[in-house]
């Protein structure tokens, strides 16, 4: 059973969204160590939607932590771009001026970047 208005990706999509996957959780142990969070697709739940300047359809898969509270996103646009986060919440492990609110991944046909998303501690 698939919740509300879930979809089912593309197969075309599937592998980049693996990939993606894997950079998340890769970029989270780099910050998290052993706290890092697992980052699964088939955790996610993806929906359908329209590109409002083309008409051409793209997706947003979101995951939820267990009190159902978002705890992360992808975006898969219909011109190939992406952007994906998922949220850490830990002390920076070489930095203690800053706090690793979320890593994140953004990139176009195949080019894959990653990086922290930091808050000052106070």
């Amino acid at each position: 059973m698939t919740p509300g208005n879930a979809t089912v990706l593309p197969e075309a999509l599937v592998e980049l969204c693996v990939r993606l996957c894997l950079v998340l959780e890769e970029e989270a142990r780099l910050y998290a160590g052993g706290k890092a969070p697992s980052v699964r697709l088939d955790e996610a739940v993806f929906t359908r939607v329209i590109d409002q300047s083309n008409g051409l359809p793209g997706y947003v898969g979101v995951w939820r932590d267990t009190h159902a509270q978002k705890c992360g996103s992808l975006i898969l646009n219909s011109d190939g771009s992406f952007h994906g986060e998922f949220d850490l919440l830990v002390p920076h492990p070489g930095n203690p001026a800053w706090f690793i609110e979320a890593v994140t991944v953004w990139g176009r046909d195949g080019v894959v970047k990653a990086e922290p998303r930091l808050l000052a501690a106070v």
